[in-house]
């Protein structure tokens, strides 16, 4: 969204938060991760119970053969996580390269430059962890760019601060009605000479169509967006997994897991099926790492499907 969008009294609000993001990034990192995480743990766990009664759903409903306690033991945990990804996303206000490389660490990173350099490619990753920091990517490989596909908030103040603090020499962002048509657009001439990476964060409620492809997902009926794999199979593009494991309070490491090579004769929905299989793998292995307060099974399957 671009700054003139927005009404005069929306513009003054951009600018405050702003402001106010900025200031928070500067702070000490010991009193972002160990005062203000803390303090907002305690508000979203204990005093606001956000969407607790969805987080509670969830969590019986995915994880059926742990009991009341472990469950309890994962939600707090989640909670904790939360917390964290506040802080992680007001941090980017003040983004440096020593800063983005001392939150993101690359596994298996001379490998992965080899496989992709001087091509295009798709990154498909989850709301698990800090997601934000996938897009640090740019700071190890120069020469391409992270395009992120979202959905635009409906706020459009933080819309635009979202914005303002996704995009920058590393990324850029690109709505996922318009992601398709932005690549085809741009994918001869990259955007500032660099090639294109479209990473998409796949693990959504899509709208439910007479269509939907149904996958078995944490033992219920789950429909996934599925338009990384349409553009991989329609532009010929590799397709990688991006792992996020939380080393500690604001560290992650990144590593990526093949999913398509851009040629492989595949099923249809079998991209879809490889990446959601992998996801909940990560999922059962640290289930705090993922958002459970999403309302992401809303759409059921009807029992004639």
């Amino acid at each position: 969204m671009k700054h003139t969008d927005l009404n005069f009294m929306q513009r003054v609000g951009l600018e405050i938060l702003w402001l106010w993001s900025y200031v928070f990034s500067v702070l000490p990192r010991w009193f972002k991760y160990y005062v203000v995480e803390d303090l907002f743990y305690f508000l979203l766990c204990y005093c606001f119970r956000y969407r607790m009664s969805v987080v509670k759903k969830n969590l019986r409903n995915s994880f059926p053969e742990k009991d009341e306690r472990e469950l309890a033991v994962i939600r707090r945990r989640f909670y904790r996580t939360l917390a964290e990804i506040f802080v992680d996303t007001l941090d980017l206000a003040h983004l440096t390269p020593a800063k983005g490389r001392a939150a993101l660490r690359v596994k298996g990173l001379e490998e992965h430059l080899k496989r992709v350099e001087g091509r295009d490619w798709i990154a498909m990753t989850a709301h698990y962890g800090c997601w934000e920091y996938c897009s640090f990517w740019g700071l190890y490989a120069p020469t391409q760019i992270v395009v992120a596909v979202y959905h635009p908030l409906r706020s459009r103040v933080m819309e635009a601060l979202y914005q303002r603090l996704r995009n920058g020499d590393y990324a850029t962002t690109v709505s996922m009605k318009e992601s398709l048509r932005f690549y085809l657009r741009n994918r001869e001439r990259g955007i500032r000479g660099k090639n294109l990476v479209m990473g998409l964060i796949a693990d959504q409620n899509p709208p439910r169509r007479p269509d939907s492809h149904w996958i078995r997902f944490l033992n219920q009926d789950t429909i996934f967006f599925d338009g990384g794999e349409k553009l991989a199979l329609r532009c010929h593009l590799p397709v990688y997994f991006v792992k996020m494991e939380r080393l500690s309070r604001g560290r992650y490491e990144m590593s990526f897991e093949p999913i398509y090579d851009g040629e492989e004769e595949v099923a249809e929905h079998e991209i879809t099926e490889r990446y959601v299989r992998l996801l909940e793998s990560e999922i059962r292995r640290r289930p705090e790492l993922w958002i459970w307060s999403h309302r992401r099974w809303k759409h059921k399957r009807d029992v004639s499907c």
